[in-house]
């Protein structure tokens, strides 16, 4: 039975079309022959989404057993805007590209910020390094970068690292929270086995910074290296947790996502990226 129940969620996923944070519609995305051999649906996970109140998803991958773990066949194709997850990638070509030497290079402070679009946060008002910035989600900072590359340049890298849609279009610098841009939660998790294993294409030295840059937690567990990111845009919440751990037993991958219609915010929404995740983490033995 269980079987079957796989099986027509598999073909309802290759049919299914969603929105992504922006409200226009995305196509749907084919399986990759990587997942789709070797994936287990856990739809227990579900009920975590619906005691925060959102719609959601999450992946895991098991490194050592080449394993997919997923809340359903829906996120192995829905693509949603990265938010400032896109840090990551954005922090591994303004290196590569040479906008910046390194973690430690200043962004100086233009003087004023969209206090609407992306709140109040006057403890960040100020020239900043950009291990600070990406630690702090100072916006900000890598919008000033953002305007230094082309959108050429962009794509090119987008594309070569399989990041999604690669769609660069929207006119503003922040194409990461606002406009076409989509990535799933496997695309993400695949970015961040690819960085893992030094399989994009930049240098060996610029890998490593980001890495470093991305150490979020170092416990008894292990070490998580990760990336929040929340965009409002569309009227929708779109919130994400994505990184990963490395333990003694080997590392495991994840992409949270949550979208949730501004209508109906609660205040734990931010919280509960991390919440989640961490409870799956719990229920798969990966967290203590």
């Amino acid at each position: 039975m269980r079987q079957i129940v796989q099986l027509l969620s598999f073909f309802a996923a290759l049919l299914f079309i969603t929105c992504n944070g922006s409200g226009q519609p995305v196509p749907s995305v084919k399986l990759n022959k990587e997942v789709r051999d070797n994936y287990i649906i856990r739809t227990d996970f579900n009920r975590y989404f619906d005691q925060c109140g959102v719609r959601g998803s999450v992946v895991i991958y098991d490194h050592s057993k080449q394993q997919w773990i997923v809340s359903d066949t829906i996120a192995l194709n829905t693509r949603n805007l990265p938010a400032s997850t896109f840090k990551i990638i954005n922090l591994l070509i303004f290196l590569e590209t040479k906008t910046i030497a390194d973690e430690n290079a200043i962004v100086k402070w233009p003087g004023a910020t969209d206090t609407v679009k992306y709140g109040y946060r006057p403890d960040i008002y100020h020239d900043i390094n950009i291990k600070s910035a990406f630690e702090l989600s100072a916006g900000w900072a890598f919008i000033e970068l953002a305007k230094k590359i082309n959108r050429n340049v962009y794509r090119d890298y987008l594309v070569r690292c399989g990041y999604g849609n690669a769609d660069v279009s929207f006119k503003e610098a922040d194409f990461w929270n606002f406009g076409g841009l989509g990535i799933s939660p496997v695309e993400q998790v695949k970015l961040l086995k690819n960085l893992y294993d030094e399989k994009l294409p930049f240098s060996k030295r610029n890998m490593d910074i980001v890495k470093k840059v991305m150490v979020s937690e170092q416990n008894a567990d292990g070490i998580i290296r990760s990336k929040t990111g929340w965009t409002m845009a569309g009227g929708i919440n779109t919130g994400w947790w994505v990184g990963y751990l490395e333990t003694k037993g080997g590392a495991y991958f994840f992409a949270t996502q949550l979208l949730q219609d501004r209508k109906k915010n609660r205040p734990d929404f931010s919280r509960c990226r991390k919440d989640i995740t961490r409870a799956v983490l719990k229920d798969l033995e990966i967290l203590h």
